[in-house]
């Protein structure tokens, strides 16, 4: 039996760790190495946590401890971020063991987006303003039926209207109001306003002015009228053929061209002024008028619509003298555009909108005339009594034709070259 144990496989001559029977020490010979390629590095799998329990950034259980305690806390954050934080970028996952803090918030760029937000709004809420102000205008006159008009001057040139009509109203606000019950329309006041470079100017057309009646071409039926040389007081031109009789009477009678109609009557100036929460007036001399409805102390006093209608309608109070009537007309109109045209309105919704929609809904205008027009004539209207503005009745000459009052041709024809070449007005008025 051999001494020796027997190897792997029971053959005697093979030995462990492949020795040899000699008794010599076996010299050194070389063993075959075998290089294993390296494995790609993995990520351990996350394990996803259980409700109530939380596992760090190996998908581990709180408290086991991996062996790769190297000082650093690992947390479970964004992958990407950090050192060895992204797919595929040999780390962990994660936030690459370190803890990120939130970006400090970036205040300019909010305030810019803020703005600009504010900015869309406002604009959004003044467009849909204006074309909703734009859709109410009744753009009834024509002023293409106008026929041999005058050139055109410089600055744009008004002609505003009041008139007595009582198309609205009910039969309590007509008692109310003083106004009466008469069939139709007439002009009430009529005035002319210059809006140019020099400040604006306005000037009153008294209703019992002599005028001429000079050929027309009938608004409704297309008819041409000769003129005869028939004269007639101002406002039978408009109970006549209407406003557009009116301007070519006034156009004929000045030589000034007409840019603009507007016209508005009893009830819807009563409604701007209650809109508008009424107008503050100083009154110099206290005066009562049955027919207008009018009865007021002296000093200063808010006046709501009814009171007034019956201010700038007051005729009688005054000897019958529609001179001193105009004028308290153009008081009046220029203390209701500039309590008006105010921050407090026009800037609150609760007024601008009333007010617009009480004025807006019963303004008759031109064809052409634009809400961007009107707002230029409100503004001119408000400069009339501040700045260089002026305010006047039409030249007279102090005679008088049937009752009806004569105008002074020559200061006439003087202002009117002013109005045109955008001077400086120097004439008087009466």
């Amino acid at each position: 039996m051999s001494e020796w144990p027997e190897g792997r496989n029971g053959r005697p001559d093979e030995r462990y760790g492949r020795g040899s029977t000699n008794p010599q020490p076996e010299g050194a010979r070389a063993m075959p190495h075998v290089r294993r390629r390296p494995a790609p590095p993995q990520s351990p799998p996350r394990i996803p946590p259980q409700q109530g329990q939380g596992y760090d950034g190996y998908g581990e259980a709180p408290g086991y401890d991996s062996g790769y305690n190297t000082g650093q806390v690992y947390g479970g954050g964004q992958r990407g971020g950090g050192h060895g934080g992204g797919q595929g970028g040999g780390g962990f996952g994660g936030d690459g063991g370190y803890v990120q803090s939130r970006p400090a918030p970036n205040w300019g760029r909010r305030l810019k987006v803020g703005t600009l937000t504010l900015v869309v709004a406002l604009l959004a809420v003044s467009i849909g303003t204006y074309f909703w102000a734009d859709g109410k205008l009744k753009r009834e006159v024509d002023l293409s039926k106008v026929i041999e008009r005058p050139s055109e001057g410089d600055g744009t040139n008004y002609l505003i209207v009041g008139s007595d009509s009582r198309e609205g109203m009910t039969a309590e606000d007509k008692k109310k109001l003083h106004t009466g019950s008469a069939e139709g329309k007439r002009t009430d006041s009529m005035m002319i306003l210059h809006d140019g470079s020099n400040g604006p100017t306005l000037i009153s057309l008294p209703r019992d002015s002599n005028v001429e009646i000079p050929s027309f071409v009938g608004s409704e039926s297309g008819k041409k009228f000769a003129g005869t040389g028939r004269t007639t007081k101002l406002n039978a031109a408009y109970a006549e053929d209407g406003p557009e009789l009116l301007v070519r009477t006034v156009e004929f009678n000045t030589g000034l061209r007409i840019d603009h109609y507007v016209e508005i009557g009893f009830g819807g100036f009563a409604k701007i002024v209650d809109a508008i929460g009424g107008v503050e007036l100083d009154i110099p001399k206290a005066f009562k008028d049955k027919k207008s409805g009018a009865d007021f102390q002296a000093g200063k006093q808010t006046l709501n619509g009814e009171q007034s209608l019956a201010f700038v309608r007051t005729r009688y109070a005054f000897a019958g003298s529609d001179l001193d009537r105009t004028k308290n007309q153009q008081k009046f109109l220029a203390a209701l555009a500039s309590q008006t045209a105010t921050p407090s309105t026009i800037l609150n919704p609760f007024k601008l909108y009333p007010t617009m929609g009480a004025g807006l809904d019963t303004l008759i205008v031109d064809k052409d005339m634009s809400l961007w027009s009107l707002g230029n004539m409100f503004f001119a209207m408000k400069g009339v009594t501040g700045g260089e503005g002026t305010s006047m009745n039409i030249p007279l000459s102090g005679r008088s034709v049937n009752g009806n009052l004569v105008w002074d041709k020559d200061k006439v024809k003087q202002l009117v070259e002013q109005l045109k070449n955008d001077e400086k007005v120097t004439v008087k008025g009466s």
